[in-house]
């Protein structure tokens, strides 16, 4: 290790050199990537708005992939899985259902960050048999305050971003201080470790269908998640402005039995922040 205490980053690097595999089923072929040994119960990661399998931080894929079958997926309509973004996040939930019964299994472990952890939770409610234990990270509960504020957030982040030349996960996930501007950088840095066979960008109609959804989940009335009892493991950094960090503190309220972690000095990307801390907490808790 560093003075920092981050472990020694592998040459290798297995996610970036995943292949993207495709799954067709009905009318909809699904663009989806695994990695790790294959057997048990796989991990599925849910991913963030306008977020295609190229924008997960293989800091947090790899680890968990080094003892557990780990798949990534894009949602119908994204990156290069066909068909169109539903407009509601329950739809996109039915949509993960099919995907993940048609690889063939009838258990997993969710991985979910914003977004994905809103399809997560009405995937879990809909069909609790299916998951095992459940990772929500940067995400809130339907009809959270502050949720749909989340497109003028959004809006302003990348009008802010285009005039600097950034990238807008930098201004929509870190903090705009030193630290975070470290974070940030380093961030970027690794989702461009894959430098071949890359995923298709998001379409801008896609985008705009998914922040309606999100908008309209958080003007929806609750769900009753007190009926979740699966291990459940919350993670966000403590000055989330996409999905306001005092949500999940209130999940960790609503779901019984759950862990939470904050971290100090971080945003929404509290857990890629915090990679060398937070991967090796998920490892511990779904191996549990």
């Amino acid at each position: 290790m560093d003075n920092t205490g981050t472990p020694p980053e592998s040459l290798a690097n297995p996610y970036a050199k995943a292949p993207t595999k495709a799954l067709t089923t009905g009318d909809t072929t699904y663009a989806y990537r695994e990695l790790g040994p294959k057997g048990g119960i796989p991990v599925v990661f849910f991913v963030h708005l306008a977020a295609t399998l190229d924008n997960w931080d293989p800091r947090i894929i790899n680890p968990i992939a080094e003892n557990r079958h780990v798949i990534t997926f894009d949602q119908p309509g994204v990156g290069a899985s066909t068909g169109k973004v539903p407009h509601s996040i329950e739809a996109m939930a039915d949509d993960a259902y099919t995907f993940i019964k048609s690889l063939g299994f009838d258990k997993i472990d969710v991985f979910s960050f914003s977004l994905g952890g809103m399809i997560a939770q009405d995937l879990t409610l809909k069909h609790p048999d299916l998951v095992r234990k459940l990772v929500l990270t940067g995400t809130g509960p339907r009809g959270g305050k502050g949720i749909d504020k989340v497109v003028g957030t959004t809006y302003w982040d990348i009008l802010r971003a285009t005039l600097r030349r950034s990238d807008p996960k930098e201004f929509l996930f870190f903090n705009r201080n030193t630290t975070g501007n470290a974070a940030a950088k380093a961030f970027i840095d690794r989702l461009q470790e894959r430098t071949v066979n890359r995923d298709k960008p998001i379409s801008t109609r896609a985008f705009q269908t998914q922040l309606k959804a999100i908008q309209a989940f958080g003007r929806s009335a609750p769900s009753d998640l007190s009926t979740l009892t699966h291990p459940t493991l919350i993670a966000n950094g403590d000055n989330d402005r996409m999905v306001p960090s005092l949500l999940s503190t209130d999940l960790h309220r609503r779901i019984k039995g759950s862990e939470l972690i904050i971290y100090p000095d971080s945003g929404h990307g509290g857990i890629f922040q915090y990679h060398a801390k937070f991967a090796p907490a998920a490892v511990e808790f779904l191996a549990s």
